[in-house]
């Protein structure tokens, strides 16, 4: 059992069962009758936390939904009726309590309701997926400290029903519930047949003495450029006893300063009296920092996390009850900005330019785990996005996505449970007036509050998707979440009194009032901000109209989308062979063409490469695709290029006339084929770096509209002393354009226009070309910067590339292996070994400049460091500690080569990691996922290396194998 104050997960050994297949009572289940996994019982291991669909998917009594079509062969409810997903759900723990001990048992979240049976004693949990439920069932422990817990659990009440043509949110039933509305379907998404019944979020339990803490609320004020900092306190004290209880309430604040080693920064303890049987408020005298450590936006500084540690000491029993969080300083404000009239946020007084995604869920089926949230948040970070925003029709996010956030510095956009689809609009017309019960959805909206409001990453409150709350609710979230005045305006901060004798003045006290909220996701500062339809599109475009100045004509586009087709290893492993048959092609007049998909691709919802009337097919343009893995490797290309020149299309006009964009989406909560840099197993498409090169808080690129050169400095700094050298390689290996420009000065949160290309307008320029852009410090020839284009001229296409194909590229790669328990770190360095007789500097070994802050290769702020003088290692923190690596297992460096002779680029080269064993069957998935790069997809001129650094966890008793494979690299190359 969990020492007092400590939680205890009940994560494991539960069991389930359908509700209507058992004929015992919850008082006979948790007294008499425990269950038990036998041949002729309906019970079976149970998926704790998550849903029904997911134990029985776990067990196999129903086929994995997410595979080809299989999901069109589980009964939906609206088919079966809520009691074929209503569901027992049985465990047992142990605990023993001693005298004036409490303990309570806790749900984080369920979907819909609950009826919950401990040693025979029965509670009900009311209705809301969105609230969490504490139970104190102290007086119902059983002597001998085996406890047993059986849940009841009820399905949504209005579930609705999928209608033959699909739509948004199904027949917009579930909008009735506050709820997750995804469930019924959408254009991204097949319908979730139970609807996410079950015990979807963390259950525990916890022992108390006389006096427990509930949410405390943290907030920082600022004062002096930051120098001055107050952190304020407010908690509820509740005392279950029948005694009056003198505490001692104690706060605590440290830092980590290396590894494992803190540093205490404030100790302070004060006297309170806590009335028999009831629940106080109490505020904490503000505690005073001096230039504390800021936390910061990925990409603009170091994610600084102070350890927060609340404790209640009771005289004449000892500490009662203690609570800790992970804080970080740090101030965000956002108004509407006055030149662009986009949505513009400032953290610690610096304007950030948004450059983030849409996120739905991390899996469809509620199976969330820490594990992979990490992968998720990193996967953002690597990207070198600054924010997510949580959409509407899915869920108030989980604390673990938000410390994963927190660590890795990306701002959270929360949403809550509105979506236009849903509550206003669609066919049929659903109902604009939201759930049924409001005030149910301003208990769950106060409570989401309440769990999350302590995150730095947060950033603002969202009352829905293309939509508003209904005026009731609308008004009550405004209310709620109103700001403190220290938040309202920068003007504001020196008029707000620290020191202030109104208790009622401290931040701490208002529910949030730190974070702006804003009624609907087009309103105030997003898209037209007044709620028209003015976000998008969402289809595949020419990668030169993002630059163009009327492609959007707002100052903040909440939601733009393309196409997001996975490697064709996971076709293979998603859907059976008649899955793998690639769009046929119909053609159109002027050259444009029709991709019609086969039923597979078209139920997961896939997008295609080309526009009729609009846009030509970006695939076609390689070439008519013979087979799945060619059309997928062409997919890869094009998701290079679309999502490199979107992010690019938006950098050249930085501040001028936006201020930022979320694309739609970054990943599928499901194995979708459209929307997507990560498919639902976790490897990564090529738009992925696309994507991570283009984010870059400095960024070398070229305007494909006007051809200028062009850097983008997102940082507070000007930089000085920095070159670009631009290089234009042919198909037959020779550089007809090389030009070095220095002397550069770049202002900061600015894009320069350095100069224009000449190469594409000379007589000779070739039909189709490489160009090669590096920024680096004269100094010491380090990059900072680097990108590479393949380039045709204006209506144009890229089928020369293909007999290129046959081009034998000499290549080699040095590889070496640092192993510590399941856990790989492969650097490689790769270079292509043609002759360079061009290159007049050193830039072409890619001495690359370390960015990573704290020295982590795969996430990305400032300052500018070498590389080879940092190999520092960022801790995380609170669930995990990445400290520095102990190796506990070494390879000697290993060098392989391919014997090629011809000369020219190495193109689109891209690493994989596989288990070694032999090949096995068709289709069988040999990948082990997921694995970071620090870049993939990359393409080498003659005589340039690139270092990339591969981390990832093998399977127990698998041996990796890491494969390089190339357009004009006939067979994969094994590298270790």
């Amino acid at each position: 059992m969990a020492e007092i104050g400590k939680k205890l997960k009940l994560n494991s050994g539960w069991l389930a069962a359908r509700s209507t297949e058992v004929e015992l009572s919850g008082a006979q289940l948790t007294t008499t009758h425990p269950p038990s996994i036998g041949p002729s019982s309906p019970w079976m291991e149970a998926a704790v936390p998550g849903t029904v669909l997911g134990t029985l998917v776990k067990n196999k009594v129903v086929p994995d939904p997410f595979y080809g079509l299989q999901n069109e062969t589980i009964i939906d409810i609206a088919d079966s009726g809520r009691e074929y997903y209503t569901f027992w759900f049985f465990t047992t723990f142990q605990c023993k309590l001693s005298e004036s001990q409490h303990l309570d048992l806790n749900f984080r979240a369920i979907n819909y309701s609950a009826e919950v049976y401990i040693n025979g004693h029965q509670k009900v949990l009311p209705k809301g997926m969105f609230r969490r439920h504490s139970l104190d069932v102290s007086d119902v422990m059983r002597p001998d400290g085996t406890n047993l817990l059986a849940v009841l659990v009820h399905p949504p009440d209005h579930p609705g029903r999928i209608p033959a043509q699909g739509g948004q949110g199904g027949d917009h039933e579930i909008g009735k519930d506050v709820a997750a509305q995804y469930v019924e379907g959408w254009d991204w998404m097949a319908p979730i047949r139970d609807r996410n019944t079950g015990i979807w979020d963390e259950v525990s339990i916890s022992r108390t003495g006389p006096v427990k803490i509930i949410d405390p609320h943290l907030v920082s004020t600022f004062f002096d450029d930051y120098k001055r900092v107050y952190l304020h306190a407010t908690l509820e004290m509740q005392n279950k006893s029948s005694w009056v209880a003198d505490c001692s309430v104690n706060v605590q604040v440290t830092t980590e300063l290396e590894g494992n080693i803190c540093l205490v920064e404030h100790i302070q303890s004060q006297k309170v009296s806590v009335p028999a049987g009831s629940t106080i408020q109490y505020t904490f005298p503000q505690l005073y920092f001096y230039k504390p450590n800021l936390w910061w936006p990925n990409g603009m500084g170091k994610q600084s996390l102070y350890n927060v540690v609340i404790s209640i000491d009771v005289d004449g029993f000892g500490e009662s009850d203690s609570w800790n969080h992970h804080f970080g300083f740090r101030k965000i404000e956002s108004d509407i900005d006055t030149a662009t009239g986009g949505r513009l946020f400032k953290v610690n007084g610096q304007p950030i330019f948004i450059r983030g995604g849409n996120w739905i869920l991390s899996d469809g089926l509620l199976r969330l785990s820490e594990k992979r949230y990490h992968t998720d948040i990193k996967f953002h970070a690597d990207m070198n996005f600054n924010m997510i925003r949580c959409w509407g029709g899915g869920l108030a996010e989980r604390p673990e996505f938000y410390h994963y956030c927190d660590t890795y510095g990306l701002l959270v956009w929360q949403e809550f449970w509105i979506t236009g689809d849903v509550d206003g609009r669609g066919v049929p017309v659903s109902n604009p007036n939201g759930p049924l019960d409001h005030d149910l959805f301003l208990l769950c909206a106060r409570d989401t509050v309440k769990l999350l409001r302590n995150h730095p990453s947060l950033a603002l409150w969202v009352g829905g998707n293309e939509q508003v709350p209904p005026p009731d609710i609308n008004a009550a979230l405004k209310k709620d979440l109103e700001l403190h005045p220290h938040f309202q305006t920068s003007s504001e901060n020196e008029k707000w009194m620290v020191d202030s004798s109104s208790e009622s003045e401290d931040p701490s006290q208002y529910l949030d009032g730190t974070r702006i909220y804003v009624q609907g996701s087009m309103w105030d500062g997003f898209a037209n901000g007044k709620g028209d339809f003015t976000d998008g599109p969402y289809e595949i475009q020419y990668p030169e109209n993002f630059f163009k100045d009327d492609f959007y004509k707002y100052g903040f586009n909440p939601e733009v989308g393309s196409i997001g087709m996975p490697v064709a290893a996971t076709i293979r492993a998603t859907m059976p062979s008649e899955g793998w048959e690639i769009p046929l092609v119909k053609k159109l007049p002027a050259g444009y063409v029709e991709e019609v998909p086969n039923p597979i691709w078209d139920y997961h919802k896939y997008i295609p490469y080309s526009k009729p009337h609009k846009v030509q097919s970006q695939i076609e343009l390689y070439g008519s695709p013979k087979d799945l893995d060619d059309f997928c490797l062409k997919a890869q290309l094009a998701n290079y290029i679309q999502y490199r020149a979107l992010i690019e299309g938006w950098n050249c006009r930085m501040w001028k006339k936006y201020t930022g964009f979320l694309i739609w989406k970054t990943q599928n909560p499901w194995t979708g084929l459209r929307g997507q840099f990560y498919d639902h197993l976790l490897d990564q498409t090529a738009g992925f770096f696309g994507c991570r090169c283009a984010a870059e808080p400095i960024h070398v690129q070229l305007n494909l509209s006007t051809c200028c050169i062009e850097v983008v400095n997102t940082m507070s700094d000007d930089i000085s002393g920095v070159a670009i050298e631009a290089s234009v390689w042919d198909l037959e290996g020779t550089c007809p354009y090389f030009k070095v420009f220095e002397k550069l000065s770049l202002p900061p949160k600015q894009t320069s226009s350095i100069v224009e290309m000449e190469y594409p307008k000379s007589k000779d320029s070739k039909p189709v070309y490489f160009l090669l852009l590096k920024l680096y410090n004269v100094s010491n020839y380090g990059i900072i910067s680097r990108n590479f284009y393949w380039l045709h001229q204006s209506g144009g296409d890229y089928k020369q590339l293909e007999p290129y194909r046959k081009s034998n590229i000499p290549i080699q790669v040095t590889s070496q292996v640092i192993i510590k328990g399941s856990t790989y770190e492969v650097r490689v360095n790769v270079q292509n070994k043609s002759k360079n007789a061009e290159s007049s500097s050193l830039t072409y070994k890619n001495n690359f400049i370390n960015r990573q802050g704290e020295g982590d290769p795969d996430s990305n702020s400032l300052p500018l460091e070498n590389k080879e003088q940092t190999d520092k290692k960022r801790s995380t923190g609170f669930f995990h500690r990445i400290c520095r690596r102990i190796v506990t297992g070494s390879n000697s460096p290993r060098l392989v080569e391919t014997n090629g002779n011809a000369v020219g680029v190495a193109f689109f080269l891209h690493f994989s990691v596989h288990s070694s064993k032999a090949e096995g069957k068709e289709g069988e998935d040999t990948r082990i996922l997921p694995v970071h790069y620090s870049d993939n997809y990359f393409s080498l001129v003659p005589g340039e290396a690139m270092p990339i650094k591969i981390s990832f966890e093998a399977p127990p008793g698998v041996a990796p194998k890491i494969t390089l494979h190339g357009w004009n690299l006939s067979h994969g190359l094994t590298v270790c």
